[in-house]
């Protein structure tokens, strides 16, 4: 009887910090397990080996910011049967989408001696704005746990189970004191996709958003709240949503909102 042909699984950069893939290197014992079960195709961050497409699952890390880069994820869309976007960057932009509120011809006279060979698209965008994705899995970076959830979930053919509750959901379950009513500490854990294990809150700092917005995330409601009770000035709240996931639809609007 011949043997079950194991899913090919690529990992692809764009631009990032290459932080998501060292999330699945991290994975350790785990990603040995994960490896028998699929076949590494294409990850030069961890692997040598190159097996061309097309391809069961690409893994995509990083925002799309140059006309290449528009190109070539089109490119790796009709080869993956399955796209996954890992992190911040490839779900909402990622920090270099800070430069869209900005005039990028400025930043690249700035760092750049001869601006006229640098070739950029007007915008950091999510992978999302130029092709298909099938599945976001947020965080900046990713957490290996939910990454190891969904490639399980996909081999076992069901649904991940990645929640969608708020960071502030986990702190209760860490038995957290809430650090903006307790400390006076501004959090944006009400308005936060699950993920990191409320890691800063439970340092006593406030949550950063590294997973981004969570679904239907009151980020308005929040923002009132830290200007009566915590008296947070208006470009304060706008540097607040402005951050891993600026560019995220409802912290952008948020921001945008405080803008003087």
């Amino acid at each position: 009887m011949p043997s079950k042909r194991k899913p090919k699984v690529a990992v692809w950069k764009f631009a990032s910090c290459d932080g998501c893939q060292l999330s699945l290197l991290d994975c350790e014992n785990e990603l040995l397990s994960v490896a028998r079960e699929v076949t590494i195709a294409y990850f030069p961050e961890g692997f040598r080996n190159v097996i061309r497409g097309p391809y069961d699952v690409s893994l995509v890390e990083g925002s799309i910011t140059t006309p290449h880069d528009a190109e070539r994820i089109h490119k790796i869309r009709r080869t993956s049967e399955t796209i996954i976007t890992i992190g911040a960057c490839a779900t909402a932009g990622g920090i270099q989408a800070l430069r869209n509120f900005m005039d990028i011809n400025e930043f690249i006279r700035i760092v750049y001696a001869k601006p006229q060979y640098i070739e950029v698209l007007g915008k950091s965008t999510p992978v999302s704005d130029h092709i298909r994705v099938d599945y976001e899995l947020r965080g900046c970076p990713i957490s290996k746990y939910q990454l190891l959830e969904v490639l399980s979930a996909l081999l076992m053919g069901r649904k991940p189970l990645i929640p969608s509750y708020s960071v502030c959901i986990e702190c209760k379950m860490k038995g957290n004191v809430c650090v903006m009513i307790a400390q006076n500490i501004p959090c944006l854990g009400p308005v936060t996709q699950a993920g990191c294990g409320a890691l800063c809150p439970a340092y006593h700092r406030g949550c950063y958003a590294c997973f981004g917005p969570k679904e239907s995330a009151n980020t308005h409601a929040l923002s009132r709240w830290l200007d009566d009770s915590l008296k947070m000035e208006k470009k304060d709240l706008l540097l607040a949503f402005r951050s891993f996931n600026a560019y995220a639809e409802m912290f952008r609007k948020e921001s945008e909102a405080h803008e003087v």
